[in-house]
């Protein structure tokens, strides 16, 4: 006689799969350039038509160079904090009656990349929603976007 197979409760549980029923977490970067305003306005647009959380983060950039020269860099990007989370908070109250979205504002302190993968990790995030650079430099570094592409732990949409 043949073995029967195990039931699916002998199975230990199964690990978090992002994306299985569709997105639960949409998380966009924002810095308060024009590319990273469209990219949380597009990721606006997915987490409203897949009813799931928009997530958007903003991460307070770590000046060294600038601090060790006594200027105020904290309360810079703290502000700069407030008045992102104030312009959103402006615009959600503008479409409301239109759209209903879900969404939270969170900064992490950090290096971009770094910040946004700290940030998708800990929100599980399903996908990532960031503006495309316009910064000519990273033609050679590489941009934030890239490395989030090449990273491969989540789909990646680059807004341009």
């Amino acid at each position: 006689m043949g073995r029967y197979p195990r039931r699916v409760s002998e199975h230990r549980p199964p690990r978090f799969e992002r994306g299985t029923d569709g997105p639960k977490v949409i998380m966009a970067g924002v810095d308060g350039s024009a590319s990273s305003l469209r990219a949380a306005a597009y990721a606006a647009g997915l987490a409203r038509r897949q009813n799931a959380l928009l997530a958007l983060v903003y991460v307070q950039p770590v000046l060294a160079a600038g601090a060790s020269l006594g200027a105020p860099v904290t309360g810079a990007t703290e502000e700069v904090a407030q008045e992102l989370a104030e312009e959103i908070r402006t615009s959600a109250e503008r479409v409301k009656d239109l759209w209903q979205v879900r969404w939270e504002f969170r900064t992490f302190k950090g290096d971009a990349y770094a910040g946004l993968v700290r940030a998708a990790e800990e929100l599980t995030a399903d996908a990532v929603v960031v503006g495309a650079s316009e910064s000519a430099g990273h033609r050679f570094v590489g941009s934030v976007a890239v490395r989030l592409v090449k990273a491969g732990r989540w789909p990646v949409t680059v807004v341009p």
